[in-house]
């Protein structure tokens, strides 16, 4: 699970040729990550490395050549002028692609959780809680107040690096969004901890290649009514500023979104080839 979600984090840069460069050598930035909770040694450092390999071939080979077209799709929706709909495509399709991603990470990492000592699963219940008291000092701290004026100034960087510069307008928009927007870090800190549960109850039943796989893929399940709730009053403001943000954009704005997609279009399917001809040899 730590797997896909530490290489999606890799994509999340400021340009499509740094999201190459992160990829080449995401199995060094995968590890590093992967064994800043497990901790490994011997023969299981050596697994380790073979399900980082592993996976990142699936990944090209299976899941890239998916984010090309979802990426190209996106472009044609952006230039065209988005629809409710296609907020609701976006979504449904990032959500099913991160599933598919999850579940082969945890598939191929399982048997080794399943071999972990006491002592190893302490490690990794000692790393979720410094995890945790992170999140706390970035969405915890501060009043409400404090809280929504982060969101707002994160929102804004968020969209300026898809659009360039919003407009004032646009900005007020943002602001009236962050505002209205129910508060949503505390739902999500309580989240975060019960699927930390799940995960140790699972390792620690040593039921890893069992059951991660699923519970990995529907991390959604077994959220409570609140978080469900307060999930779908977020979303629901959240599209709507989206969509006004949105029908504001000069064309410069949105040339440069439509730009930015069909340049990850290309770097997914780049990369995926890549890895086809690396295979080949």
């Amino acid at each position: 699970m730590k797997i896909a979600l530490a290489l999606a984090a890799a994509w999340i840069l400021s340009g499509c040729s740094a999201m190459r460069i992160a990829y080449d050598n995401a199995d060094t930035f995968l590890r590093w990550r992967a064994t800043s909770y497990l901790d490994v040694h011997g023969d299981d450092s050596d697994e380790l490395d073979a399900a980082i390999d592993e996976f990142l071939s699936w990944h090209r080979a299976q899941a890239l050549p998916k984010y090309a077209l979802l990426a190209e799709d996106g472009a044609k929706r952006v230039a065209a002028g988005l629809s409710p709909g296609d907020l609701v495509w976006g979504f449904d399709s990032l959500v099913a692609q991160a599933r598919e991603s999850v579940r082969a990470a945890a598939v191929r990492i399982a048997p080794l959780l399943d071999r972990l000592s006491e002592e190893q699963v302490k490690h990794i219940e000692k790393r979720f809680a410094e995890d945790n008291r992170k999140f706390a000092r970035e969405f915890l701290r501060g009043s409400e107040k404090e809280r929504r004026k982060r969101r707002e100034n994160r929102n804004v960087e968020r969209m300026e690096d898809w659009v360039g510069g919003l407009s004032q307008q646009q900005a007020e928009r943002v602001k009236q969004y962050s505002e209205r927007a129910p508060i949503f870090s505390e739902h999500r800190d309580r989240d975060r901890k019960r699927l930390q549960a799940e995960f140790l109850s699972i390792v620690r039943a040593r039921e890893a290649k069992k059951r991660l796989p699923d519970a990995a893929a529907n991390w959604d399940l077994g959220r409570d009514v609140e978080y469900v709730g307060a999930n779908e009053a977020l979303f629901k403001e959240f599209s709507a500023m989206l969509l006004d943000v949105e029908r504001m954009l000069a064309p410069e704005q949105r040339a440069k979104a439509v730009a930015r997609l069909r340049a990850f279009a290309e770097d997914f399917t780049a990369l995926s080839r890549s890895g086809a001809e690396n295979r080949a040899r």
